[in-house]
């Protein structure tokens, strides 16, 4: 993917309406926007104004987008089968085990965070693309952020996950916030979705 396409796409994005809210917590009950996402019974996937991302829900349309899902596509010159498997391996300096994780997907991919507990990337705040350091704080990993994302995008069937969400705020409520503590904090990942999402219908509308 050439770097203008990447630019193109970030320039969109940082311009995005993105109306990002926190959630609200009351009386052991989660909130988004007024609607409810988790009690203590279950978790919401969809709500009237939302999609709620997560692997483990049944309803496809809230697991269909989740990195875990098994997605298959090219990412500089890798093929790899989920972004999960991606945001996984760059946790990893070791070549060679970063390409065993790009493989991966599902939970599986999910669980190789924990071999990687004796150089974990957060005390460093380094992460590594083969064998290229990133610095977790920079814009050099917000475009890799991009470029993964937008790469996923050329897959066709991922095309079609995310406008069958139609018009609904795409939410990703477990999410964590703090950017020393995950590879890609809420606002990243809701933000990238509900962008990609409207950068897509552009794309669609021009041809």
């Amino acid at each position: 993917m050439n770097k203008k396409e990447i630019l193109k796409y970030s320039n969109f994005r940082k311009c995005f309406n993105f109306n990002y809210e926190n959630l609200v917590v009351k009386d052991d009950k989660i909130f988004f926007k007024g609607e409810l996402v988790e009690d203590s019974e279950k978790k919401y996937a969809e709500g009237e104004n939302f999609i709620n991302v997560g692997y483990n829900f049944k309803n496809s349309k809230a697991k269909a987008l989740s990195n875990l899902f098994p997605i298959k596509f090219k990412f500089r010159g890798k093929i790899v089968n989920s972004i999960e498997g991606v945001l996984q391996g760059i946790k990893y300096k070791n070549q060679t085990i970063q390409n065993q994780i790009l493989e991966y997907s599902g939970l599986d991919a999910y669980h190789t965070r924990s071999a990687n507990s004796l150089d974990f990337w957060s005390n460093s705040g380094l992460l590594y693309w083969q064998g290229k350091e990133i610095v977790r704080e920079s814009e050099e990993y917000q475009l890799f952020l991009d470029e993964l994302y937008l790469s996923v995008l050329k897959n066709p069937l991922y095309q079609q996950f995310l406008l069958a969400t139609e018009n609904k705020y795409i939410l990703h409520h477990i999410g964590c916030e703090n950017a020393n503590e995950t590879v890609l904090t809420r606002f990243e990942y809701e933000q990238r979705l509900n962008s990609l999402r409207a950068y897509l219908k552009n794309i669609k509308k021009d041809l």
